[in-house]
């Protein structure tokens, strides 16, 4: 009984709606013939119900409901309803006019005022309720209390338009105006609400409105841009949001009408890449993949965006337990429709990596586990080699042996001319699957990028706590530079990578220019609303063991060449001796059993020709120097 209630409750305003249309039909139709031929449609005789209006109901009707005109909502009625009216007014007109020459021999008798004026006069008798509705509930919906956040809007575009409406219907904002650069809207009104002045005004007019929220609604700015208007809200000393970019609304990281803080990869110079959507998914569509190191931050977002962009199955391997569950809840959570197969493991370990494989038979494997931490490994080769390089071939070799269509290595800018063990271990991980090429069926595919912000150990989390703790922020050098992309967009450049199809190929990322870590930390003390050198200090520490000044994106002897996406360039495999590295990769392997660091550091430096380690740079100078002070005192003596 319920049930039917509900039904009834939810099903009468539809069919009041329609009775409405229904009214301002025979309204259209019956007036304008009455007023240009009164005897025409049974008018002159006081009928109200003819055979012939009956059909038009009829026919107007059906055509209402083909056209979705009961799929819209008076309260929210836009321009689409109205250009969907006038469709269906027209359609309707284009129907009656031949059906009733056919069923009553009337259509000569219809005067031509009429069929011109009965789409228009109809258009306007349906949409004029439904804005005065929409009018109405929006008047009362912007009568906010006076507990209502007055908020201030920079942007007076279609975002901040449409920002305008969701705060009113919020309830809990009051907008007081907008800000913007564009001279032609000076003066105007947007939504009743005034175009107070430009951005640069923002000092002066934020407390003649008495605004205590400013909003930043222009979610197409450049980093240049942003960093200016940040700066400009900073100096207010009031709290700031921003609406959310499309792709993150597109990717489901922020609902519609949500405010958000501005994150710092909004400050950085470079655009996000936006990916090949219909490439990636006619790849990935309805496959079986596996993600090693699935708990990671990469690794994670690895299997969300397979997830989102219809991958059929998702294994998952993992040695943190915590990790692991954790990421297959959000799996499970979000995309009940992928089926999810947790492996609890290390990849080193080819029993593991064999169960994995027999269970989901994936089509592509994506190697995201290692170990990444520059400082760290410096001090820990044995375990740097054993879970880069070694734990890389066991996968490799066991993928291969099952057939898997594509193995995906996620690799590192820090390889390219390596000076540190990460690098170093993460070139020679490139190499042992460029070795594995032409053994079987299998395509291994490279994919380096360059930091990826907020991921688990990059500088940003780091640099937040420190902020959150008062500071100081530490930074290594103050010139000291990087290139930086966002976690989904380094996930989404993985699967472009693969989706391009090349049977070996190692792809870059063209990065933009780099950018400043000091300036990083500025900004993001600037985001915590504080001022960097009088809020939060800023300390530097010097570069850390096997740390650069600045990185390399690209090797000298690998020709670098345009893909199918703009942004992405395919590097020229250098030759590789496969004998020479499976003789490096076995005496590693029993070097790692020995736990003879020694002999790891040799063969590493053996297997990398280009391994030139930063602490021997340094010796060396040092050593220069040493041998340059007696040479001077011997000149003075």
């Amino acid at each position: 009984m319920t049930f039917w209630k509900d039904r009834f409750r939810i099903a009468l305003p539809r069919y009041a709606v329609v009775g409405h249309d229904l009214m301002m039909v025979w309204v259209a139709w019956s007036g304008l013939n009455y007023f240009r031929q009164p005897a025409l449609g049974g008018a002159g005789d006081g009928a109200v119900l003819t055979p012939e209006l009956t059909l038009i109901l009829l026919v107007q009707g059906l055509i209402f409901w083909q056209v979705g005109l009961y799929r819209g909502v008076w309260r929210f009625a836009s321009i689409p309803d109205l250009v969907n009216i006038m469709k269906a007014s027209m359609f309707g007109l284009l129907a009656i006019v031949p059906l009733l020459f056919f069923v009553f021999d009337r259509a000569g008798e219809i005067p031509r005022t009429v069929m011109l004026a009965y789409p228009v006069v109809l258009s306007a008798l349906l949409g004029m309720p439904r804005l005065l509705y929409r009018a109405w509930k929006d008047h009362g919906t912007s009568r906010t209390d006076q507990a209502a956040l007055r908020v201030l809007i920079l942007g007076a575009g279609q975002a901040g338009e449409a920002l305008v409406r969701d705060l009113r219907r919020a309830g809990a904002y009051q907008p007081v105006g907008f800000l913007d650069d564009a001279a032609k809207l000076r003066g105007s009104h947007l939504q009743g609400l005034p175009v107070l002045g430009k951005i640069e005004d923002l000092g002066r007019i934020a407390p003649e409105t008495a605004a205590q929220l400013l909003v930043i609604a222009m979610p197409s700015l450049d980093a240049t841009a942003m960093r200016r208007i940040v700066a400009a809200c900073e100096r207010t000393g009031l709290p700031f949001r921003t609406v959310p970019r499309l792709n993150d609304l597109l990717e489901g990281r922020s609902l519609p009408g949500e405010l958000k803080e501005v994150a710092i990869e909004d400050l950085l110079g470079r655009k996000p890449v936006t990916p090949d959507w219909k490439a990636i998914r006619g790849w990935l569509g309805g496959r079986s993949v596996l993600v090693t190191g699935a708990g990671g931050s990469i690794g994670a977002e690895l299997c969300r965006q397979c997830a989102r962009h219809g991958a059929r199955q998702i294994a998952l391997i993992e040695m943190d337990e915590l990790a692991l569950a954790t990421t297959e809840a959000e799996l499970r959570r979000d995309f009940p429709q992928i089926e999810c197969i947790p492996v609890l493991g290390d990849c080193g370990d080819p029993a593991v990596v064999r169960h994995a494989l027999a269970l989901s038979a994936p089509e592509a494997v994506f190697h995201a586990a290692a170990y990444k931490q520059v400082p760290v490994l410096e001090s820990q080769l044995r375990e740097a080699v054993r879970n880069n390089v070694l734990a890389t071939e066991t996968v490799a070799r066991e993928a291969q042996a099952a057939g898997v269509g594509a193995f995906v290595l996620i690799s590192t800018d820090k390889a390219v001319d390596p000076v540190n063990v990460l690098g170093a271990t993460k070139r020679l991980a490139e190499m042992v699957c460029q070795s594995m090429t032409r053994r079987g069926n299998t395509r291994f595919v490279t994919v380096r990028f360059g930091n990826v912000l907020d991921s688990a150990g990059s500088v940003v989390p780091l640099f937040r706590a420190q902020i959150r703790q008062g500071g100081p922020v530490t930074v290594t050098d103050p010139e000291v530079t990087r290139y930086f992309m966002t976690i989904p967009e380094a996930c989404q450049l993985i699967l472009q990578a693969v989706a391009i199809g090349s049977i070996e190929a190692v792809y870059t990322l063209d990065m933009g220019e780099p950018v400043s870590i000091r300036l990083l930390a500025e900004q993001m003390i600037t985001l915590a609303g504080k001022q960097p050198g009088r809020d939060i200090a800023i300390v530097y520490t010097g570069l850390r063991q096997g740390e650069k000044l600045h990185e390399t994106l690209f090797h000298a002897e690998e020709r670098y060449r345009p893909t199918s996406h703009p942004k992405i360039l395919q590097a020229e495999a250098r030759e590789v001796e496969t004998e020479r590295i499976e003789a490096a990769t076995s005496r590693m392997r029993d070097a790692v059993g020995r736990y003879d660091v020694e002999a790891l550091g040799r063969l590493l430096r053996d297997s990398v020709p280009e391994f030139a380690p930063l602490m021997a740079h340094e010796e060396r100078k040092m050593a220069a120097t040493v041998v340059a002070f007696p040479a001077r005192n011997a000149r003075r003596t």
